[in-house]
């Protein structure tokens, strides 16, 4: 039988390199031809090796970050699942307005594990991630303080009329009997292996063991469009914490960091962008009073900073690499502003998602990086297609990159 390969907006070589091997994949294949394809082969990690996704000729590579989509939450009552839809429309506006986006960031917060009640959450990931995936767009992810977060019993289920009907949901279950009701939750492990083992398209890792339970750490290469080993920009994913574990960047992981990044960067020659779910305390003495005002940019400023619970070494390592040039997190659904800090940004992406607090409009970060010559900007895209808070975070120029 011959396979044709079906018409897709954008086609993306996703690799994966170490010191021993090259592993190709070319993405932009709907399901029903991957369906027809061997599995492909397990992607090798030797302490020297990160995946890489690379550039199209002549085109810049962008990037949507979706932040505190919030799934199933209150997914018991009419109100949870409309929520949802709306998330699914929102990134649809998105993706739809934004028609060259090569890559997306799940920064955290996907789901409201808390609110859950069934084991199997990743149900509400697959929902998730479902607009991405239906346009054939790599992704990755990193993990919020509500994804694996213990379910927490709604008060409402012990007044009257009692408990509603849809407490052990089995539409669709892999668990069955008293595993389904056991409102264990789902753990990080499992839900990122979920992403990895069940998606072609998802660049999610669950980074080294030596840092569990902390998952979601590692780095990924945009290549250059002319040599795919040439990288043009390193994004690194960092697990913030929060819900099954306290919410910090551990100095184990600002190890990890430092070592992986002098490994694969040793002369600070290419830019690095940070992604993380919960701010650092740095974000506290940059945050901006009583509306947003240059150097910062940005739209809304409508509560304080929701930090993580301690300071333990990132931060000091961040703004003493001059690659570094921008974090973003998530977490705070009322702010979207970028502000300088030192010799870097630090960057809030926009609520994206209809589950979760606050009721302002919903939208995207995105991200753009050039290659010739070589700039990274970003802007707010938001829900009805209204594009604003455009911000330079680093260019060449004259020879030197700012």
């Amino acid at each position: 039988m011959e396979l044709k390969r079906p018409q897709t907006q954008t086609q993306i070589a996703i690799l994966s390199f170490t010191c021993f091997s090259l592993f190709i994949l070319t993405v932009g294949l709907d399901d029903q031809v991957l369906a027809l394809l061997p599995p492909p082969p397990p992607t090798t990690k030797a302490p020297c090796g990160v995946r890489y996704v690379q550039m199209r000729a002549g085109a810049a590579f962008k990037i949507a970050v979706f932040a505190d989509l919030h799934f199933g939450e209150n997914a018991w009552t009419d109100w949870g699942p409309v929520q949802d839809v709306n998330s699914v429309k929102v990134m649809n506006t998105v993706l739809d307005n934004e028609t060259t986006t090569d890559f997306v960031v799940y920064l955290g917060d996907v789901i409201t594990a808390n609110n859950i009640p069934i084991a199997n959450a990743s149900l509400y990931w697959d929902q998730a991630i479902s607009p991405t995936k239906s346009r054939n767009i790599p992704w990755a992810s990193v993990f919020g303080n509500h994804d694996d977060a213990p379910f927490e019993w709604p008060m409402e289920w012990f007044s009257a009329p009692g408990i509603p009907p849809l407490v052990c949901p089995a539409v669709n279950s892999t668990y069955s009997g008293e595993e389904a009701c056991s409102f264990r939750g789902t753990q990080r492990i499992e839900l990122i292996k979920h992403d990895i083992e069940h998606d072609v398209l998802s660049y999610s890792s669950n980074g080294p063991k030596d840092l569990w339970p902390s998952i979601s750490n590692y780095v990924l290469q945009v290549s250059s469009s002319d040599d795919p080993k040439s990288p043009v920009v390193y994004l690194y994913f960092l697990d913030s914490g929060g819900g099954s574990y306290p919410e910090v960047i551990s100095n184990a992981q600002a190890e990890w960091f430092q070592k992986k990044s002098e490994e694969i960067n040793p002369n600070s020659s290419v830019p690095e962008l940070i992604f993380w779910h919960i701010p650092s305390q740095a974000y506290k003495k940059v945050a901006p009073r009583f509306g947003i005002h240059q150097p910062c940019v940005g739209l809304i400023n409508k509560e304080s900073v929701a930090s993580q619970e301690a300071e333990l070494g990132i931060m000091d390592l961040l703004v003493k690499r001059p690659s570094v040039k921008a974090v973003f997190v998530g977490h705070n659904h009322g702010l979207d502003w970028c502000c300088p800090y030192k010799k870097l940004w630090l960057c809030y992406a926009r609520h994206t998602g209809y589950g979760g607090y606050g009721n302002w409009p919903r939208g995207a970060r995105i991200i753009e990086i050039t290659q010739q010559p070589l700039s990274i900007k970003s802007w707010i895209r938001m829900e009805d297609g209204v594009v604003h808070s455009r911000v330079t975070l680093g260019r060449y120029h004259q020879g030197i990159y700012n």
